[in-house]
């Protein structure tokens, strides 16, 4: 999932700065960078990550989330850099705090090819490699997203404004996995925001067939209360098998039965699976408050949402299978005119006017899950 930092040391006093900060903080950024000075008043601001400089020689505060390194040197031009890159002072100062046990994020304006290069050290030592430049149509940033594939790093794109961060989070999309805004607008914090929430990685989904609509006995069904309003068209992804996931829709329509409950989704039994961030999935009975799911809408748009709440009760359950592309995919839901899924034209349709036939949204692939990830093995799931 993509994710949003931004620069607040802009600005000669701490009044402007704040406003920077709180701006960022309503806006969800996961990282805010802040002067040392300013670390214990941006602290008692907000939970978020704090990251601070931390150049040669520096004390690194313990209440700094994460230490960048390389702004105030080679990284950031302010020094040459050696002939021998692995003599880099940057590269140095960053093996130097992660022996310490600190998270650091290396900086590296690229200019060059060596630039390039020491983005790539550093990005096999730091858990963050942040990479600056005028133009992201012509950077050869694929080069370092390669050869960092297999590394423990997230590699993050430093932008100034909001097209700049939609031209990166497009280009780039391979994989960057967040942006920095550098010189904001408070004003913009929020569009910029909004940006990477959308720029998350689309889920796939494809028409199932119902073959299947069966009562079979009552069974622990389980509610999930998000902390977050669901649109029409949007629901999570939840099934039997991991391999194939029905998008179940929210409780967003009033019906004659029960008023709307634009945050739930009536999700089905307590085995199934739902899609979490990253494409992994947790069995319904493992959720509890504070994690987080994906809302996925019906054109495959996703977005994180945090489990508020999680019911678990004693329902009616139905079987319902549905076939795509020669296989067949199951999944228990409560046995309610409440509990709908999602048709190809994202409209919402309740089960109990479900009629073999009918055509629903599904998200199907080849290949197993071991431990809630994907694995490429062969699994048959009955």
């Amino acid at each position: 999932m993509k994710f949003l930092w931004v620069d607040a040391t802009i600005g000669p006093t701490w009044a402007e700065r704040k406003v920077l900060i709180t701006s960022a903080l309503e806006a969800g950024a996961k990282g805010i960078l802040v002067k040392g000075e300013d670390l214990e008043k941006a602290s008692a601001l907000g939970s978020v990550d704090l990251v601070v400089d931390a150049g040669a020689g520096e004390e690194t505060p313990e209440k700094a989330a994460i230490l960048l390194v390389g702004r105030a040197g080679e990284g950031g031009r302010k020094a040459p850099l050696p002939k021998e890159l692995d003599r880099s002072k940057d590269l140095a100062r960053l093996r130097e705090l992660k022996g310490k046990g600190r998270r650091t994020c290396g900086y590296v304006e690229i200019e060059s090819k060596a630039h390039e290069r020491l983005a790539a050290l550093e990005g096999k030592v730091a858990d963050y490699i942040l990479v600056v430049g005028k133009d992201w149509k012509v950077i050869p940033l694929e080069n370092l997203i390669a050869e960092l594939q297999k590394a423990q790093v997230e590699v993050i794109a430093g932008v100034q404004d909001l097209e700049e961060a939609r031209l990166a989070l497009e280009t780039l999309e391979v994989g960057v996995d967040g942006v920095l805004l550098q010189n904001p607008d408070p004003r913009e914090i929020k569009g910029v925001a909004e940006a990477v929430s959308k720029a998350t990685e689309a889920v796939g989904l494809k028409i199932g067939k119902i073959k299947t609509l069966s009562p079979v006995g009552m069974g622990d069904r389980v509610c999930v209360d998000t902390a977050s309003i669901f649109k029409v068209g949007e629901g999570m992804l939840i099934g039997s098998q991991g391999s194939g996931l029905f998008l179940v829709h929210s409780e967003t329509l009033e019906t004659e039965y029960v008023a709307s409950r634009p945050f739930r989704v009536n999700a089905g039994a307590v085995h199934a699976y739902v899609l979490g961030p990253g494409m992994k999935t947790k069995y319904l009975s493992e959720l509890k408050a504070g994690d987080e799911v994906l809302a996925v809408d019906w054109k495959g748009g996703t977005r994180r949402v945090v489990v508020g709440r999680v019911k678990i009760e004693k329902r009616p359950l139905l079987l319902l299978e549905a076939e795509c592309e020669g296989k067949v995919y199951k999944t228990l839901l409560q046995n309610a005119e409440t509990i709908m899924l999602v048709g190809k034209d994202g409209k919402p349709i309740s089960i109990s006017r479900l009629k073999l036939g009918d055509e629903v949204l599904l998200h199907a692939k080849e290949g197993g899950r071991h431990f809630g990830m994907e694995v490429e093995e062969s699994i048959i799931e009955r």
